[in-house]
């Protein structure tokens, strides 16, 4: 007996014919016509569960970071050809000033959720750089002041080298006193106004 023979041209047109009825279907599913899903059943096409992490860990980060990476390539890259410690100093705090306007600052403007969200973590929150860029190095000679202090201090009790981690802590712990202080400054004018203003 022969064995019945499949026409390819029939299955070739079976299997590009379009199931007209799943498209119509799904093009007008709305609220009202789709069966409920539970939050179990959406979980499985969600995904790998995101780590939330805060903005101000977020922030803490960047600025240790950056921070780190100048002590890495000034006090130890260019400090390494035997140049005089303040001019070290000097030329570090330069450039920590232009990584802050330049690097620091737009990546925590990047990374923000809501517009403004981390000016909180910033000196000066402007966005023209020919106004922040010298405050900016104003700004990083005060911390490299307060660096080399606390520096100061920490050697008359265990003797310890300058290194990138703890250099960007100790420079960020500094800098985030800081910005809590003219937060802190701002708030007492603010209140004052106020009540200046009900008098």
């Amino acid at each position: 007996m022969a064995k019945h023979r499949a026409d390819p041209e029939k299955a070739t047109v079976d299997y590009y014919k379009l199931n007209t009825k799943a498209i119509n279907e799904l093009i007008s599913a709305n609220v009202e016509n789709s069966p409920e899903v539970t939050a179990k059943e959406l979980k499985k096409y969600g995904g790998k569960p995101r780590l939330a992490v805060s903005q101000w860990i977020k922030a803490l980060a960047v600025k240790i970071w950056f921070s780190g990476v100048i002590c890495y390539f000034f006090l130890w890259g260019i400090g390494s050809y035997g140049i005089n410690t303040l001019d070290l100093w000097v030329i570090t705090a330069v450039a920590l000033g232009f990584i802050t306007d330049i690097a620091t600052n737009n990546i925590l403007r990047l990374i923000e959720k809501k517009p403004d969200e981390n000016a909180r973590y910033m000196m000066f929150t402007r966005k023209k750089r020919f106004v922040t860029l010298p405050l900016n190095i104003v700004y990083a000679f005060i911390l490299m002041a307060l660096d080399v202090m606390t520096y100061s201090i920490i050697n008359r009790v265990v003797p310890l080298g300058v290194e990138p981690i703890l250099f960007g802590v100790i420079t960020t712990l500094w800098d985030m006193l800081l910005i809590s202080f003219k937060h802190l400054f701002r708030r007492i004018l603010d209140d004052a106004k106020a009540a200046q203003n009900k008098n």
